[in-house]
């Protein structure tokens, strides 16, 4: 019998009929699927069918954020303009659209007992939602950045959330405030969970680590050491053995006592969004443009049962193990000696939660009383035999016990055409097309140690020059004749000394500016590269001026400002990338003061100069924002995340006139 692969490509689809933003896995059986995309639409997937079951539209933005409830019959999707939308998947209809947010939803979570859900956002909120009154009944302010990820605790008591700010926050919702913030971290937080029993927590982030912490005494017990890239998802074994970790191509898997990696994986799944785990198998999902791709991996070939853990080496290969820095220190706790979230769980209802949670009025509307408008919020039922199978009859009464879920067959190991076959892009036929029909072996196979590129005419790429001479004919096109390799190396020659010429000019004025700005005038090395005239100058000090957001004022804003302008206006989409970052800077942090001030001048005869030139720049800085919202107003129709980045700024920027 051949041995079968550890990992594979399940499968790969077009899911949307533009970019895909977000996706989602359901965790309790593991085989459904919910992804949203630049269309404004949310699909439904089976996992393993390329096959959309159900579209879901509504949404007037793109959809940013999707999330299935616990028992996989609700889906909450978050979209650009800050709305969220709630589906009931077996009704097939809409079930509440909640309004609240300021800007973009970037994470979302039901909680485990009772009709509530929690989002966040990069207005930098976290709000809390009931379904049956329809609308926000707290909300949480602490972050200064996005919040990139929240996750209720498994006794629906705490809100973890992390944020972009590096930083990780523990919420009370009965104190309905933070009871504990960690800052250890010193990138953004990408990924939050609690383990499904234990006092225990885990976060990942973008600094290649992930890290544990001890929910009885809110101190670090253990860290990993970079990994090779930013860890994008993370997820703990159903039994609570081990904790799973997705970054760029990669799977590592993680124990904590001592932290140690007890397996890595080389999945070739790109920017992985979202992983689970059924049928001892891992499932997980990644997206690229309008594509969707599933890796599996089987459970059973992967280092992480306790038995095992025992016998892992104490120490693995860029693992650092970090004692807990309580006082008094006290020895590692094993898994049986923590504090479990079951056993200090009371067996209370849903009601009973409900009238616990802190709650607060809300100044503005968050939702309607009036019945849904189903009309503009329509389900489309694509594929009705698997919706039946899918999502209905979920509630029926069986006689027999429910079909155990089969894991997914693996292909075995020596299969030479797995991959090319695997990673085609379906197109959504009306049936599943027949695998049987794939070719076994590729129809031309390239030696690897060819010389020249293969099928390719190499004559045909180098420069040509008529000759005259051969077509003296004028009625005749003149004969096209290659150049010799000395003329060939000339023409290249001139291009590259230009080319130095260029970047050494460059090189230059970014010493001129560096000097200036190490003698700690910043605004002065500011002004003179905006003299210079040299995007290309002024790409680089913006770049920096990114990492750096304590620099930023509003004399730096009255400069920048027209620079970040011409910037929008560049044929580059780097240029335009950096200066749609540094509008977010500035809108983020003086969005409020600008509007204040120019809604509110200082009253005519006063002496208070500081806030006579306040004024001044605020309304200098607001009429170049208004120059800007044309700007961006014309560009948010653009395709890709380049128009799904200028469609964010247009929603910051019409915020200045509320």
């Amino acid at each position: 019998m051949a041995a079968t692969k550890r990992a594979w490509k399940l499968q790969e689809f077009v899911a949307h009929g533009s970019n895909v933003n977000c996706l989602a896995l359901g965790y309790k059986s593991g085989r459904v699927m919910v992804t949203g995309g630049e269309d404004k639409k949310v699909n439904m997937w089976a996992v393993g069918k390329p096959n959309c079951i159900m579209s879901l539209s509504g949404h007037t933005s793109p959809v940013e954020c999707v999330r299935f409830g616990n028992a996989e019959e609700l889906v909450v999707a978050g979209s650009q303009s800050g709305s969220l939308k709630i589906w009931d998947l077996e009704a097939a209809k809409i079930v509440r659209t909640l309004t609240g947010h300021k800007s973009n939803i970037r994470s979302l979570d039901f909680h485990p007992y009772g009709e509530f859900v929690a989002s966040g956002s990069m207005d930098t909120n976290i709000k809390l939602w009931d379904v049956r009154r329809k609308g926000c009944i707290f909300t949480y302010k602490g972050h200064t950045d996005a919040v990139n990820c929240i996750r209720f605790s498994p006794d629906g008591r705490w809100i973890a959330s992390a944020g972009e700010d590096s930083s990780l926050k523990m919420w009370d919702l009965t104190a309905g405030k933070m009871i504990q913030e960690f800052k250890d971290h010193t990138g953004p937080v990408t990924g939050v969970e609690f383990h499904p029993n234990e006092f225990l927590l885990a976060s990942g982030s973008a600094d290649r680590t992930v890290k544990f912490w001890d929910l009885e005494t809110f101190q670090l017990v253990s860290s990993t050491g970079a990994e090779s890239g930013a860890i994008r998802c993370i997820f703990f074994h159903p039994d609570g053995k081990c904790l799973f970790g997705g970054s760029q191509d990669a799977l590592r898997v993680f124990a904590w006592e001592p932290g140690r990696c007890l397996d890595a994986f080389s999945m070739g799944w790109g920017k992985v969004a979202d992983i689970s785990v059924a049928s001892s198998q891992l499932i997980g999902a990644s997206f690229s443009q309008t594509n969707v791709s599933v890796y599996i991996v089987d459970l059973n070939t992967v280092t992480c049962s306790p038995s095992q853990i025992k016998r892992a080496q104490m120490s693995g290969p860029g693992m650092v193990s970090q004692p807990v820095p309580a006082e008094p220190v006290k020895p590692p706790m094993s898994a049986s000696g923590r504090r479990t979230f079951i056993t200090e769980r009371p067996p209370t209802s849903s009601t009973k939660k409900a009238s616990e949670m802190k709650t607060e009025p809300e100044e503005e509307p968050t939702a309607s009383n009036e019945p849904e408008d189903d009309s503009s919020n329509v389900a489309q039922i694509e594929n009705p035999d698997d919706y039946r199978e899918v999502f209905q009859g979920r509630t029926k009464i069986e006689r027999t016990p429910p079909r155990k879920l089969e894991p997914f067959p693996a292909p075995p190991e020596d299969s030479p055409t797995e991959d090319q076959s695997k990673a085609k892009p379906y197109k959504q036929p009306a049936k599943e097309p027949k695998a049987k029909q794939e070719p076994v072996k590729p129809a031309t196979i390239v030696p690897a140690d060819r010389n020249k590129p293969a099928d390719l005419n190499l004559a045909e790429f180098l420069p040509k020059r008529p000759d005259s001479a051969v077509s003296a004919d004028p009625r005749r096109p003149p004969v096209v004749q290659e150049q010799s390799e000395e003329e060939v190396l000339s023409s290249v020659h001139k291009g590259h000394e230009s080319m130095c010429a260029v970047l050494g000019n460059r090189h230059r004025n970014l010493e001129i500016v560096r000097a200036l700005w190490t003698s700690g005038d910043i605004k002065t090395s500011v002004d003179s590269a905006v003299g210079m005239k040299d995007l290309s100058v002024m790409v680089d000090l913006l770049n920096v001026l990114i990492l750096k957001h304590s620099l930023w004022t509003l004399d730096l804003c009255t400069v920048l400002l027209p620079q970040i302008q011409e910037l929008l206006s560049s044929k580059y989409e780097s240029y335009c990338h950096t200066a749609c970052n540094a509008l977010k800077i500035v809108l983020r942090s003086f969005s409020s003061i600008i509007k204040t001030n120019v809604q509110a001048p200082p009253a005519g005869g006063g002496v208070d100069i500081s806030r006579e030139e306040r004024y001044k720049k605020c309304k200098v800085c607001h009429g170049h924002l208004m120059s800007i919202r044309g700007l961006v107003e014309k560009k948010q129709s653009m395709s890709g995340k380049l128009g799904s980045t200028f469609r964010e700024l247009q929603i910051m920027l019409n915020g200045l006139d509320d």
